[in-house]
């Protein structure tokens, strides 16, 4: 006689803090498994300091959105905690010091967004620098047969371009733009062995001597607020900045005030420092163009997280190796 199968209740527990994008989108079926079960704090009327007390022995791993800060504090409460999934390439929201303190295991999406940021970065300077949206705006409220031509904008093809960390998004667009002709500087923490692109180890110098910057690195202490006033003033009045990574890269702030001014060209925004709210004096310019922190939500890409994500926690609750961990450096 065959085994039953085992009820769903005494599946191992991944706490999840709140319900990630992917929920709203697909439903909260959508990291279903047969190897573990989700423990949805948001859905009990229990403070979360208590709810996580309360479940404190019984919780090995974490699902983490974006949204969800995983802090020093929240990880203390667990004293079984194990592992810490993200549904997000950015880590900024996880205390990695504490996990590496604690002996617990993080693992990321890995790359599967990379393409769909650089497909952004892409989007985004030509918008910004043909001026679609801008035009579409003119040609819909009808000014164009009252006031004519629409001003003339600029060529991505050949331009200067500067890279903001060259990992795994920053290499994508470096090849995009080889392909029309761009050509790529970089700035990191420090220089690639392998890379032909000349390096610059100052962001300021990087700025100076292109036409583009583009924001690819990940949000640390030391690139919050990376991008300042000097960077931004190095890039220049015909300078364009474009930013998929994490709105505190950039002084938003001094961004604001360089756009209204006219110090910088233009700006394609895909995060902000304090999302949602985003500057209002963004708004009228027709030099800046914003998606509301989605450059890598495609249905694409939703499939190939669900497959890490459910990849990595099943992987780890059969004692398997991780699809995508996080190296600890």
């Amino acid at each position: 006689m065959a085994s039953e199968k085992p009820s769903r209740n005494d599946l191992p527990q991944v706490l999840l803090l709140r319900p990630p994008p992917s929920f709203y989108l697909f439903g909260d079926q959508f990291y279903l498994s047969d190897k573990f079960q989700l423990l949805k704090a948001y859905e009990s009327p229990l403070p979360l300091s208590e709810f996580l007390t309360t479940h404190a022995q019984s919780i090995r791993a974490i699902l983490s959105s974006g949204g969800a800060p995983v802090t020093a504090e929240t990880i203390r409460l667990m004293p079984a905690l194990q592992l810490v999934v993200t549904t997000s390439q950015g880590l900024d929201h996880i205390d990695l010091g504490e996990c590496c303190r604690r002996g617990i295991t993080v693992s990321g999406a890995g790359t599967i967004f990379s393409a769909d940021c650089a497909d952004s970065v892409v989007g985004l300077l030509l918008d910004v620098m043909r001026k679609i949206s801008a035009a579409n705006r003119y040609v819909k409220q009808g000014l164009w047969a009252v006031k004519g031509d629409y001003p003339l904008g600029s060529k991505l093809s050949g331009k200067r371009v500067g890279i903001v960390g060259l990992g795994s998004i920053g290499s994508e667009v470096a090849k995009r733009l080889e392909a029309f002709g761009c050509s790529v500087s970089y700035n990191s923490r420090k220089k690639k062995p392998d890379v032909s692109y000349p390096f610059y180890s100052d962001v300021r110098e990087l700025a100076a001597d292109c036409d583009i910057l583009a924001v690819c690195c990940a949000l640390t202490e030391e690139t919050h607020h990376l991008i300042n006033k000097e960077v931004l003033k190095a890039l220049g009045k015909e300078g364009v900045i474009v930013n998929i990574a994490r709105g505190a890269i950039i002084d938003e702030k001094e961004l604001v005030q360089c756009l209204v001014q006219g110090e910088v060209g233009g700006a394609g925004l895909d995060v902000f420092e304090h999302e949602p709210d985003v500057p209002s004096e963004l708004f009228e310019l027709d030099n800046v163009v914003m998606n509301p922190h989605n450059s890598v939500f495609t249905y694409e890409s939703f499939q190939d997280q669900r497959k890490v994500v459910v990849g990595n926690l099943e992987a780890f609750f059969s004692n398997e190796p991780l699809l995508t961990p996080v190296k600890n450096d």
